[in-house]
């Protein structure tokens, strides 16, 4: 393996933090807690890494998160959960601008399937689908309404099994 240089300590800091982070989000929270909180990491003189994580962290304040159920006033309406389908983990934000809204689920359905229920639930609200269904080997499909709510649905299927995740942003009508 050829090095092309040392990380300095400052830059092991962030990448542990990358790495502290992404692990806490895969960490099943309490399912009435809301996720909220800061990340820090520090470097000392001798090399040492210090990190410092919550629990579960958030993009923003106002966003509340749940693992393996819908988040309380999750918009049910505009991001249905497919019929057969487990959820994951779904996350909601009302407060911000525009509002947010993620649901991750799995089924045993292929990716088409999964796709297809979604635009056509998606169009009936009247959004469009842009041009594109992939981004390399993942089955993705993004969709706008108006000028500024877009919704993304991404699809990865692995023996059998479809694991997919939507990501919303929408006005704070529209997330009702």
């Amino acid at each position: 393996m050829k090095v092309i240089g040392k990380l300095k300590p400052a830059g092991c800091a962030v990448i542990v933090a990358g790495a502290v982070l992404a692990l806490a989000a895969c960490t099943p929270a309490d399912s009435g807690a809301k996720a909220t909180g800061t990340a820090s990491a520090s470097a000392s003189a001798t090399g040492q890494v210090s990190t410092t994580a919550p629990a579960s962290p958030s993009a923003s304040p106002g966003t509340t998160a749940v693992v393996g159920a819908l988040v309380e006033g999750f918009p049910q309406k505009l991001l249905p959960v497919m019929p057969g389908a487990r959820v994951v983990s779904s996350s909601f934000d009302k407060t911000s601008t525009p509002a947010t809204a993620a649901l991750v689920g799995n089924i045993g359905s292929p990716s088409s399937a999964v796709v297809a229920f979604y635009t056509k639930e998606l169009e009936a609200q009247g959004f469009k689908a842009v041009p594109g269904d992939n981004v390399g080997a993942v089955a993705s499909k993004d969709f706008l309404r108006g000028d500024n709510e877009t919704v993304n649905v991404a699809v990865v299927e692995t023996g059998g099994i479809s694991t997919f995740t939507i990501g919303a942003n929408v006005t704070a009508e529209s997330a009702k």
